[in-house]
């Protein structure tokens, strides 16, 4: 060292082996991997080298920043007031699904027939119990969303032929995705029959062919058509002689009082569709899959169809799956079931709560929606908390994450789809946020 010259402070910064082989990050790496944590590591190091924090710092300060899980997907409080928010996830998980995730992470029989040593139905467990819940259906198949059932479905049955579809049905659905191209895209040729407001019977008679591959009726997601309107029921368009098709989305499987609207599988079964096809993330509340029920001749050719082995569903989605159709109160249909007398009490006591820390906050009566394309135009009573708006972004990025939603000057932070035993957690993150803010 030059006499007089201060001593380069990177020379003082631990080497990377050094840091690593603190005990915490060596705990650390057996659950995140080297890679991850080696990575932090180094970034670390380069704040010592820009002067940020002490060289000795450098393993507190990694320890400190190691993530919770090696996955990137942070937990979410959703304050929004949209039960199944396409954005978060849709659906929340039951205790006992993701009891079942973790049953399924290993080796499982899920193809596999443990008492003859053969090959098996590949999710047999979760099939019968879909078959359970809806016993209208002769047969029933699951893939990996939606959108892949009704892929399979106009593959299988419609491929190089027509599909007849009301024009008030050729909806959009999420992220610019239109239906018209996501049917189109499997060889099929769509024949639009009535106008956007109404359509007839006779729409669809006159156009029946022997081009004619299925009659689809799609259930509006994400909007309410209203004034002088006009639509065909299943069971008209199941006297038409040829197999209808009827996409009903948000995966309602029997008729619900609190939704008498919304279509459900039941129902359109028993109208006479030959096809049933749902998402299992929304109303279901269960994981992402593609729901398949119908009568035994379709759902066979679909199964044996060269496309369901591109659609075909995990191990995991299966396990999830079957633990959700087997039991009945999971967090989708707790949160639409929250009565407003509760939920004003939680949302007054955690008021309370939040002026005791000077934080201003008021208790305000709001309405929650169903979300992910399910009964539009409904409205729940529900109740919400408000704080300032700048605590948004601090509140997203807090831990846990908070993501409500604005409302004029303020921002609501609406309890229906928070479970009651995170009402602490949701007070702490509020807290933190606010003491982020600074006075």
């Amino acid at each position: 060292m030059t006499a007089g010259r201060p001593a380069d402070r990177r020379r003082s910064i631990p080497r990377t082996d050094a840091v690593l082989a603190d005990p915490r990050l060596v705990a650390a790496s057996s659950t995140l991997g080297r890679a991850v944590v080696k990575h932090l590591v180094t970034a670390v190091q380069e704040r010592a080298r820009r002067g940020e924090i002490q060289p000795e710092e450098v393993a507190d300060v990694a320890v400190a920043s190691l993530p919770a899980s090696a996955s990137s997907l942070r937990p979410v409080i959703n304050a929004t007031g949209v039960v199944l928010h396409t954005n978060l996830g849709r659906a929340a998980l039951s205790a006992a699904a993701v009891d079942a995730l973790r049953g399924a992470a290993g080796h499982t029989d899920v193809e596999f027939d443990l008492r003859t040593g053969r090959r098996a139905r590949r999710g047999r467990g979760a099939l019968d119990a879909l078959a359970a819940r809806v016993p209208t259906a002769e047969a029933v198949e699951v893939v990996n969303n939606g959108a892949a059932a009704l892929v399979l479905a106009a593959t299988a049955l419609a491929s190089g032929k027509e599909i007849l579809v009301s024009r008030g049905e050729l909806i959009e659905i999420g992220d610019g995705f239109r239906l018209p191209d996501l049917l189109q895209s499997t060889g099929a040729r769509l024949r639009e029959v009535g106008t956007t407001n109404r359509t007839a019977l006779r729409d669809y008679t006159r156009a029946l062919g022997p081009e004619t591959g299925f009659v689809l009726k799609v259930h509006p997601s994400n909007f309410v058509l209203r004034g002088f309107t006009s639509s065909v029921g299943v069971s008209e368009l199941a006297g038409l002689g040829i197999a209808v098709v009827v996409d009903i989305g948000s995966g309602l499987l029997a008729p619900d009082p609190l939704l008498p609207a919304e279509p459900d599988a039941t129902s359109a079964l028993r109208a006479g569709a030959a096809l049933v096809t749902a998402s299992g993330d929304k109303l279901l509340g269960g994981p992402q899959a593609g729901l398949l029920l119908g009568t035994r001749r379709i759902v066979e050719r679909l199964r044996r169809h060269p496309l369901a082995r591109a659609v075909r569903v995990d191990k995991l989605t299966l396990a999830a799956l079957e633990a959700t159709l087997a039991g009945q109160e999971n967090p989708t249909w707790q949160a639409l079931r929250r009565t407003p007398a509760d939920l004003r009490g939680r949302a007054e006591r955690l008021r309370d709560e939040l002026r005791q820390h000077l934080i201003q906050s008021d208790a305000v009566e709001t309405a929650s929606v169903v979300g992910g394309g399910g009964a539009p135009g409904v409205e729940l009573v529900s109740w919400s908390v408000t704080v300032d708006p700048s605590l948004a972004a601090p509140l997203r990025v807090g831990q846990p994450s908070v993501v409500g939603r604005h409302d004029q000057h303020r921002l609501l932070l609406d309890l229906r789809c928070v479970p009651p035993d995170l009402d602490a957690a949701l007070a702490a993150a509020i807290v933190a946020a606010a003491a982020s803010e600074g006075p």
